[in-house]
């Protein structure tokens, strides 16, 4: 008699190889059945081969072969389905866990500085690998001052959380406490001066505590309609 552990995890080593692929990687099989680790998923393998549902090929990647189907199986049952349905659950909770999430606080002037952005309005999904460590947020943009950055209008921009950045990194600058723009960074005679990356756009000129650094570019994403 098998656990429900051991016969969905047989279903589904037996529903991939039924389509002509080899056996899902033990991170795959660990993901698809709720897993926290792939130790649970060896003594699992190890149960069925020890009771003869599953053996194990020697030198071969991946290396299973099943052996017999749970009792009461057959292909027009119910278990078809069930086998179905947990196939495509594994590609969506392996796409899942191959994506990190970051909050996306809503749009942000390339332009003129408009309101400070601060609420929360939805999340984005990226890929992982796509930024590296530190605290990220993405942004909207809105406007044009940036174009000659590849910047355009309508992009979403990641940024990396800090409050220091070097002169010629592009940040989220917070301008008087009450308004954000995206700007390239200059430092000159104890001044902070934003520079648009448009010619038809002017140069911002601060002093230095009027301008508070909120980030810095590290990625875009852009969609084409």
């Amino acid at each position: 008699m098998l656990t429900r552990k051991q016969r969905d995890l047989l279903l589904l080593i037996h529903e991939r190889m039924q389509e002509g692929e080899v056996a899902p990687s033990f991170d795959e099989m660990r993901v698809a059945l709720g897993l926290k680790s792939k130790s649970g998923i060896h003594r699992l393998i190890t149960a069925l081969v020890e009771r003869g549902y599953l053996e194990r090929l020697p030198h071969r990647a991946r290396a299973l072969e099943v052996k017999r189907l749970p009792e009461g199986y057959s292909p027009n049952s119910s278990d078809k389905s069930d086998v179905a349905s947990a196939s495509k659950a594994t590609q969506q909770l392996i796409a899942a866990a191959q994506t990190q999430s970051i909050p996306l606080y809503g749009r942000i002037a390339a332009g003129s500085p408009i309101e400070a952005i601060r609420d929360e309005n939805g999340a984005v999904d990226l890929p992982l690998g796509f930024i590296g460590g530190g605290e990220h947020y993405a942004l909207e943009v809105d406007g044009e001052s940036m174009i000659n950055a590849g910047i355009h209008d309508g992009d979403t921009v990641i940024i990396k959380k800090c409050e220091h950045a070097n002169d010629g990194e592009i940040i989220v600058a917070l301008v008087d406490d009450e308004e954000v723009t995206l700007k390239r960074l200059r430092r000159e005679n104890g001044k902070v001066i934003l520079v648009p990356e448009n010619d038809e756009f002017t140069e911002q000129v601060y002093r230095a505590d009027q301008v508070q650094i909120q980030g810095k570019l590290v990625n875009l994403m852009r969609t084409y309609h």
